[in-house]
């Protein structure tokens, strides 16, 4: 395989995994500020003896992705709420988005402040549930990769994704 054929194949790969990763948040109704939809980039070089893999999104599209265990919800991820839950005051603009509108037994409209308590308790006692909005995008385009290709360079999936995203500071 020539080195252009080479790059080529590696754009396809980056345009799939971007394009439906993109799809798949706007599909899940995760994509009500666009800021993690414009915030995944992918930069993919060939060279003689190696390819350079990278892709970068907002952090908590990690978090998105992979999901974050609960005090009470146990999930399969590398994130955990371990003793503070999230700051209420982070959910105020996503609530707005959402159009929730808080409201007294009369009907009048109240503080969003006990909403957002609320939902940030939740999270932290449930967790986020991994949407693999991501990864499995990732692993889809991973399998339609050229066979020579991945015998040249000797690539494995797992340790590739790893490698290949940009992971949030811990």
């Amino acid at each position: 395989m020539a080195k252009d054929e080479i790059q080529k194949a590696l754009d396809r790969f980056r345009d799939a995994v971007i394009k439906q990763a993109k799809a798949n948040l706007t599909r899940m109704g995760k994509n009500s500020s666009k800021k993690l939809y414009n915030s995944i980039k992918g930069d993919v070089k060939a060279m003689p003896n190696s390819i350079s893999m990278e892709f970068t999104m907002e952090e908590y599209g990690f978090y998105q992705d992979q999901g974050v265990s609960g005090k009470e919800k146990k999930y399969d991820t590398p994130f955990s709420y371990k003793s503070k839950m999230p700051p209420p005051s982070k959910l105020d603009k996503w609530i707005v988005r959402k159009g929730m509108s808080p409201r007294d037994s009369k009907g009048k409209f109240v503080s969003r402040k006990g909403l957002q308590f609320l939902i940030a308790r939740s999270i932290y006692r449930n967790g986020i549930r991994p949407s693999m909005f991501f990864t499995k995008p990732f692993e889809a385009a991973y399998k339609k990769l050229p066979d020579e290709l991945i015998d040249k360079y000797g690539i494995e999936a797992a340790k590739l994704f790893m490698d290949t995203i940009v992971q949030p500071k811990k």
